[in-house]
Protein backbone atom coordinates (compact mmCIF):
# COMPACT_ATOMS: atom_id res chain seq x y z
CA UNK A 1 0.00 0.00 0.00
CA UNK A 2 1.52 3.72 -0.73
CA UNK A 3 2.88 5.42 1.72
CA UNK A 4 0.63 8.70 0.63
CA UNK A 5 -2.68 6.84 1.06
CA UNK A 6 -2.00 5.17 4.84
CA UNK A 7 -4.34 6.52 7.47
CA UNK A 8 -2.39 9.13 9.86
CA UNK A 9 -1.52 7.79 13.37
CA UNK A 10 -1.13 9.96 16.11
CA UNK A 11 0.04 9.23 19.48
CA UNK A 12 -1.01 11.07 22.63
CA UNK A 13 1.63 10.48 25.81
CA UNK A 14 -0.31 9.40 29.21
CA UNK A 15 -0.77 12.30 31.47
CA UNK A 16 0.05 11.53 35.42
CA UNK A 17 -0.70 13.20 38.62
CA UNK A 18 2.19 14.94 40.54
CA UNK A 19 2.97 12.36 42.85
CA UNK A 20 4.92 14.79 45.08
CA UNK A 21 2.03 17.48 45.60
CA UNK A 22 -0.24 17.48 48.78
CA UNK A 23 -3.25 19.17 49.26
CA UNK A 24 -3.06 22.58 49.77
CA UNK A 25 -4.90 24.37 52.65
CA UNK A 26 -6.88 22.70 55.65
CA UNK A 27 -10.59 21.83 56.58
CA UNK A 28 -13.35 23.98 57.49
CA UNK A 29 -14.28 24.02 60.93
CA UNK A 30 -17.93 23.84 59.78
CA UNK A 31 -18.24 21.29 56.96
CA UNK A 32 -14.93 19.51 57.30
CA UNK A 33 -14.40 20.72 53.25
CA UNK A 34 -10.97 21.77 52.39
CA UNK A 35 -10.36 25.57 52.50
CA UNK A 36 -6.92 27.29 51.20
CA UNK A 37 -5.34 28.75 53.77
CA UNK A 38 -4.93 32.25 51.73
CA UNK A 39 -8.74 32.40 51.36
CA UNK A 40 -11.32 33.99 54.65
CA UNK A 41 -14.40 31.95 53.91
CA UNK A 42 -15.32 28.59 52.61
CA UNK A 43 -16.18 28.00 49.40
CA UNK A 44 -18.42 24.85 50.39
CA UNK A 45 -20.11 26.84 53.24
CA UNK A 46 -19.31 30.47 53.05
CA UNK A 47 -18.58 29.71 57.14
CA UNK A 48 -16.03 32.58 58.01
CA UNK A 49 -12.86 31.47 59.04
CA UNK A 50 -10.55 32.04 61.66
CA UNK A 51 -7.36 33.64 60.58
CA UNK A 52 -5.05 30.99 62.27
CA UNK A 53 -4.48 28.03 60.74
CA UNK A 54 -6.80 24.79 62.01
CA UNK A 55 -4.89 22.11 63.10
CA UNK A 56 -5.52 18.60 61.17
CA UNK A 57 -5.67 15.64 63.60
CA UNK A 58 -6.40 11.70 62.44
CA UNK A 59 -10.04 11.15 61.45
CA UNK A 60 -11.80 8.77 63.42
CA UNK A 61 -15.05 7.22 61.92
CA UNK A 62 -17.09 4.71 62.55
CA UNK A 63 -17.55 1.78 60.12
CA UNK A 64 -20.85 0.21 58.86
CA UNK A 65 -21.36 -2.63 56.31
CA UNK A 66 -24.67 -3.33 54.83
CA UNK A 67 -26.13 -6.39 54.78
CA UNK A 68 -28.93 -5.91 52.36
CA UNK A 69 -26.65 -4.27 49.02
CA UNK A 70 -23.33 -4.68 50.77
CA UNK A 71 -21.66 -1.45 50.57
CA UNK A 72 -19.26 -0.67 53.34
CA UNK A 73 -19.37 3.06 54.63
CA UNK A 74 -17.83 5.23 57.33
CA UNK A 75 -19.41 7.96 58.87
CA UNK A 76 -19.24 10.15 62.75
CA UNK A 77 -18.48 8.09 65.52
CA UNK A 78 -21.55 10.04 67.16
CA UNK A 79 -23.85 8.40 64.88
CA UNK A 80 -25.90 5.49 66.57
CA UNK A 81 -28.04 4.31 64.02
CA UNK A 82 -27.57 3.98 60.68
CA UNK A 83 -29.72 3.86 57.50
CA UNK A 84 -28.18 2.93 53.92
CA UNK A 85 -27.91 5.65 51.62
CA UNK A 86 -27.64 3.18 48.46
CA UNK A 87 -30.77 0.49 49.09
CA UNK A 88 -32.19 2.80 52.19
CA UNK A 89 -31.95 -0.29 54.46
CA UNK A 90 -31.44 -0.34 58.27
CA UNK A 91 -29.99 -3.82 58.11
CA UNK A 92 -26.43 -2.91 58.76
CA UNK A 93 -23.17 -4.13 61.29
CA UNK A 94 -20.26 -2.06 62.18
CA UNK A 95 -17.39 -3.96 61.21
CA UNK A 96 -13.35 -2.60 61.63
CA UNK A 97 -11.79 -1.39 59.13
CA UNK A 98 -8.46 -3.16 59.70
CA UNK A 99 -10.04 -6.49 58.69
CA UNK A 100 -10.79 -5.39 54.78
CA UNK A 101 -6.80 -5.01 54.16
CA UNK A 102 -8.00 -2.67 51.23
CA UNK A 103 -6.14 0.02 49.35
CA UNK A 104 -6.17 3.49 50.93
CA UNK A 105 -7.45 6.51 48.51
CA UNK A 106 -4.87 8.24 46.72
CA UNK A 107 -7.11 11.33 45.49
CA UNK A 108 -10.17 13.11 46.28
CA UNK A 109 -11.99 16.35 45.04
CA UNK A 110 -13.83 18.19 47.60
CA UNK A 111 -17.49 19.08 47.79
CA UNK A 112 -17.98 22.28 45.59
CA UNK A 113 -21.66 21.73 46.23
CA UNK A 114 -23.28 22.91 49.79
CA UNK A 115 -25.83 20.41 51.47
CA UNK A 116 -28.49 23.58 51.40
CA UNK A 117 -27.57 24.06 47.27
CA UNK A 118 -28.37 19.97 46.58
CA UNK A 119 -31.60 20.25 48.95
CA UNK A 120 -32.65 22.69 46.18
CA UNK A 121 -31.55 20.96 43.40
CA UNK A 122 -33.98 18.03 44.62
CA UNK A 123 -36.92 20.39 45.54
CA UNK A 124 -36.63 21.70 41.99
CA UNK A 125 -36.20 18.38 40.62
CA UNK A 126 -38.98 16.44 42.37
CA UNK A 127 -42.08 19.59 41.82
CA UNK A 128 -41.22 19.04 38.08
CA UNK A 129 -44.15 17.33 36.20
CA UNK A 130 -45.70 17.53 39.31
CA UNK A 131 -49.37 16.38 38.17
CA UNK A 132 -48.02 12.97 37.50
CA UNK A 133 -46.24 12.95 40.73
CA UNK A 134 -48.45 10.51 43.53
CA UNK A 135 -50.57 12.18 45.59
CA UNK A 136 -48.99 10.35 48.66
CA UNK A 137 -45.45 10.45 47.92
CA UNK A 138 -43.87 13.05 51.12
CA UNK A 139 -41.54 14.88 49.22
CA UNK A 140 -40.24 17.04 52.21
CA UNK A 141 -39.99 14.00 54.26
CA UNK A 142 -37.76 12.09 51.28
CA UNK A 143 -35.72 15.20 51.41
CA UNK A 144 -34.14 14.33 54.69
CA UNK A 145 -32.46 11.58 53.34
CA UNK A 146 -30.56 13.16 51.10
CA UNK A 147 -26.75 12.62 52.01
CA UNK A 148 -23.32 13.89 50.91
CA UNK A 149 -21.01 10.86 50.75
CA UNK A 150 -17.49 10.27 48.74
CA UNK A 151 -17.46 7.43 46.75
CA UNK A 152 -14.71 5.46 45.48
CA UNK A 153 -14.02 5.35 41.78
CA UNK A 154 -11.02 4.02 39.79
CA UNK A 155 -8.90 5.87 37.23
CA UNK A 156 -6.47 4.09 34.75
CA UNK A 157 -4.50 4.68 32.23
CA UNK A 158 -3.09 1.96 29.53
CA UNK A 159 -1.57 1.85 26.11
CA UNK A 160 -4.09 0.29 23.20
CA UNK A 161 -2.47 -1.03 20.35
CA UNK A 162 -4.66 -2.37 17.89
CA UNK A 163 -4.46 -4.37 14.52
CA UNK A 164 -7.64 -3.41 12.15
CA UNK A 165 -9.05 -4.22 8.83
CA UNK A 166 -11.87 -2.53 6.66
CA UNK A 167 -13.67 -2.05 3.33
CA UNK A 168 -12.49 1.35 2.29
CA UNK A 169 -15.13 3.15 -0.16
CA UNK A 170 -14.76 6.34 -2.74
CA UNK A 171 -17.82 8.13 -4.07
CA UNK A 172 -17.81 8.52 -7.78
CA UNK A 173 -20.55 9.97 -9.84
CA UNK A 174 -21.88 9.24 -13.52
CA UNK A 175 -24.02 10.49 -15.85
CA UNK A 176 -27.70 8.51 -16.26
CA UNK A 177 -30.05 9.05 -19.25
CA UNK A 178 -33.87 8.62 -18.23
CA UNK A 179 -37.45 9.36 -20.03
CA UNK A 180 -40.53 10.46 -17.52
CA UNK A 181 -43.57 12.57 -18.87
CA UNK A 182 -44.29 16.06 -18.50
CA UNK A 183 -47.59 17.28 -18.94
CA UNK A 184 -48.21 14.02 -20.87
CA UNK A 185 -45.21 14.23 -22.98
CA UNK A 186 -42.05 11.83 -22.94
CA UNK A 187 -39.18 13.87 -22.81
CA UNK A 188 -35.38 12.65 -21.90
CA UNK A 189 -33.38 14.24 -19.11
CA UNK A 190 -30.66 12.99 -17.23
CA UNK A 191 -28.68 12.65 -13.54
CA UNK A 192 -26.01 11.99 -11.94
CA UNK A 193 -26.01 8.57 -10.25
CA UNK A 194 -23.22 8.19 -7.15
CA UNK A 195 -21.47 5.20 -6.89
CA UNK A 196 -19.13 4.04 -4.61
CA UNK A 197 -15.97 1.62 -5.35
CA UNK A 198 -14.38 -0.34 -2.62
CA UNK A 199 -10.90 -1.83 -1.30
CA UNK A 200 -9.82 -3.45 1.17
CA UNK A 201 -7.28 -1.75 3.63
CA UNK A 202 -5.87 -2.83 7.41
CA UNK A 203 -3.35 -0.81 9.62
CA UNK A 204 -1.98 -0.41 12.93
CA UNK A 205 -3.03 2.29 15.33
CA UNK A 206 -2.05 2.75 18.97
CA UNK A 207 -2.72 5.47 21.55
CA UNK A 208 -2.88 5.74 25.21
CA UNK A 209 -6.44 6.25 27.00
CA UNK A 210 -7.30 7.66 30.55
CA UNK A 211 -9.93 9.61 31.92
CA UNK A 212 -13.05 7.00 32.43
CA UNK A 213 -13.87 7.15 35.52
CA UNK A 214 -15.57 3.32 36.68
CA UNK A 215 -17.38 3.56 40.24
CA UNK A 216 -16.27 1.36 42.95
CA UNK A 217 -19.26 1.16 44.63
CA UNK A 218 -21.45 -1.74 43.91
CA UNK A 219 -24.68 0.31 45.49
CA UNK A 220 -23.89 2.95 42.37
CA UNK A 221 -23.82 0.93 39.30
CA UNK A 222 -21.34 2.28 36.81
CA UNK A 223 -24.69 3.44 34.34
CA UNK A 224 -25.96 5.83 37.16
CA UNK A 225 -22.36 6.66 37.90
CA UNK A 226 -22.26 7.98 34.43
CA UNK A 227 -25.36 10.16 34.58
CA UNK A 228 -23.46 12.23 36.56
CA UNK A 229 -20.06 12.75 34.85
CA UNK A 230 -18.32 14.70 34.03
CA UNK A 231 -15.93 15.13 37.17
CA UNK A 232 -12.90 17.83 36.44
CA UNK A 233 -10.02 15.58 36.84
CA UNK A 234 -7.51 18.78 37.05
CA UNK A 235 -9.35 19.25 40.65
CA UNK A 236 -7.82 16.51 42.21
CA UNK A 237 -5.73 16.70 45.26
CA UNK A 238 -3.89 14.34 47.26
CA UNK A 239 -6.14 12.11 49.75
CA UNK A 240 -5.77 12.70 53.17
CA UNK A 241 -8.45 12.01 55.97
CA UNK A 242 -9.49 15.53 56.66
CA UNK A 243 -11.40 15.55 53.43
CA UNK A 244 -13.77 13.34 55.10
CA UNK A 245 -14.75 15.05 58.18
CA UNK A 246 -18.52 15.61 58.62
CA UNK A 247 -19.31 13.35 55.36
CA UNK A 248 -19.99 9.53 54.94
CA UNK A 249 -17.65 7.71 53.01
CA UNK A 250 -17.62 4.08 51.46
CA UNK A 251 -14.72 1.32 50.66
CA UNK A 252 -14.65 0.60 47.42
CA UNK A 253 -16.62 -2.61 46.67
CA UNK A 254 -15.71 -3.27 42.98
CA UNK A 255 -12.29 -4.61 43.49
CA UNK A 256 -9.04 -3.34 40.65
CA UNK A 257 -9.21 -6.10 38.31
CA UNK A 258 -13.52 -6.26 37.93
CA UNK A 259 -12.90 -2.37 37.41
CA UNK A 260 -9.92 -2.60 34.94
CA UNK A 261 -12.33 -5.24 32.74
CA UNK A 262 -14.86 -2.68 32.46
CA UNK A 263 -12.63 0.24 31.41
CA UNK A 264 -10.95 -2.06 28.75
CA UNK A 265 -14.25 -2.88 27.38
CA UNK A 266 -14.67 1.20 27.22
CA UNK A 267 -11.30 2.20 26.23
CA UNK A 268 -12.12 -0.51 23.31
CA UNK A 269 -14.99 1.68 22.16
CA UNK A 270 -13.18 4.63 22.08
CA UNK A 271 -10.04 2.80 20.27
CA UNK A 272 -12.80 1.54 17.64
CA UNK A 273 -14.30 5.26 16.98
CA UNK A 274 -10.74 6.66 17.05
CA UNK A 275 -9.64 4.46 14.04
CA UNK A 276 -12.55 5.07 11.94
CA UNK A 277 -12.03 8.65 12.25
CA UNK A 278 -8.71 7.85 10.76
CA UNK A 279 -9.83 5.71 7.97
CA UNK A 280 -9.40 7.43 4.37
CA UNK A 281 -12.05 7.59 1.67
CA UNK A 282 -15.61 8.74 1.62
CA UNK A 283 -17.16 6.02 3.86
CA UNK A 284 -16.14 2.29 5.23
CA UNK A 285 -18.07 -1.07 6.07
CA UNK A 286 -16.82 -4.45 8.14
CA UNK A 287 -14.03 -2.21 10.81
CA UNK A 288 -13.09 -5.12 12.84
CA UNK A 289 -10.60 -4.00 15.46
CA UNK A 290 -8.44 -6.26 17.62
CA UNK A 291 -6.92 -4.09 20.41
CA UNK A 292 -4.71 -5.24 23.11
CA UNK A 293 -3.38 -3.08 26.32
CA UNK A 294 -0.57 -2.75 27.95
CA UNK A 295 1.43 0.28 30.82
CA UNK A 296 -2.05 -0.25 32.45
CA UNK A 297 -1.73 1.77 35.98
CA UNK A 298 -4.48 2.99 38.15
CA UNK A 299 -5.29 5.40 40.82
CA UNK A 300 -8.26 5.02 43.52
CA UNK A 301 -9.99 8.47 43.56
CA UNK A 302 -12.79 9.82 45.99
CA UNK A 303 -15.36 11.66 44.53
CA UNK A 304 -18.09 13.94 46.17
CA UNK A 305 -21.97 12.89 45.53
CA UNK A 306 -24.79 13.58 47.16
CA UNK A 307 -27.23 10.68 47.12
CA UNK A 308 -31.01 10.57 48.03
CA UNK A 309 -32.50 6.59 48.14
CA UNK A 310 -35.98 6.14 49.17
CA UNK A 311 -38.49 3.15 48.39
CA UNK A 312 -41.85 3.68 47.08
CA UNK A 313 -44.43 1.26 47.03
CA UNK A 314 -41.68 -1.55 47.62
CA UNK A 315 -39.21 -0.01 44.86
CA UNK A 316 -35.94 1.53 45.05
CA UNK A 317 -35.61 5.08 43.62
CA UNK A 318 -32.36 7.60 43.64
CA UNK A 319 -31.23 10.79 43.34
CA UNK A 320 -27.96 11.90 42.55
CA UNK A 321 -26.02 15.25 42.48
CA UNK A 322 -22.43 15.59 41.41
CA UNK A 323 -21.02 17.27 44.39
CA UNK A 324 -18.52 19.30 42.21
CA UNK A 325 -20.36 20.76 39.40
CA UNK A 326 -24.09 19.88 40.51
CA UNK A 327 -25.07 18.06 37.47
CA UNK A 328 -28.30 15.62 38.53
CA UNK A 329 -29.71 12.54 37.52
CA UNK A 330 -32.91 10.92 39.07
CA UNK A 331 -35.64 8.85 38.65
CA UNK A 332 -38.81 9.31 40.14
CA UNK A 333 -42.39 7.80 40.36
CA UNK A 334 -44.88 8.47 38.79
CA UNK A 335 -49.05 7.76 39.18
CA UNK A 336 -50.33 5.17 36.38
CA UNK A 337 -53.38 6.31 37.28
CA UNK A 338 -52.94 10.17 36.15
CA UNK A 339 -50.86 8.88 33.23
CA UNK A 340 -54.07 6.75 31.80
CA UNK A 341 -56.27 10.10 32.71
CA UNK A 342 -54.05 12.46 30.78
CA UNK A 343 -53.54 9.52 28.24
CA UNK A 344 -57.93 9.45 28.30
CA UNK A 345 -57.96 13.33 27.90
CA UNK A 346 -55.46 13.03 24.91
CA UNK A 347 -57.13 10.78 23.21
CA UNK A 348 -60.58 12.65 24.01
CA UNK A 349 -59.48 15.75 22.59
CA UNK A 350 -57.88 14.45 19.39
CA UNK A 351 -61.19 12.32 19.09
CA UNK A 352 -63.48 15.74 19.08
CA UNK A 353 -61.33 17.36 16.79
CA UNK A 354 -61.84 14.91 14.22
CA UNK A 355 -65.70 15.33 14.85
CA UNK A 356 -65.47 18.87 14.49
CA UNK A 357 -63.93 18.77 11.34
CA UNK A 358 -66.05 16.24 9.75
CA UNK A 359 -69.48 18.18 11.03
CA UNK A 360 -67.24 21.17 9.56
CA UNK A 361 -66.52 19.79 6.00
CA UNK A 362 -70.16 18.27 5.87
Amino acid sequence: MPESTRPEITRTEPTSHDQTHAPAGVPCPACGAPVDTSTHFCNACGTRLDERPVETAELVQRHFRCENCGSELATDPEQRSFVCPFCDSTYVVEYSPEATGRQRPEFVIGFAVTPEEAKEKFRRWIADNTWFRPGDLHSAKVEQKLKGIYLPFWSFTMLARSSWSASIGEYWYRTETYTTTVNGKTVTRTRQVRETEWWPLRGLHHNYYSGYLVSGSRGLPQGQADRIKPFYLAALSRYEPYYLAGWLSEEYSVVREDALAVCRQEFCRWEQENIAQFLPGDTYSNLAVSSEFSRESSDLVLLPIYLLSYRYRDKLYQFLVNGQTGRIAGDKPVSRVRIAVAVGIGVALVALVGLVVIFASG
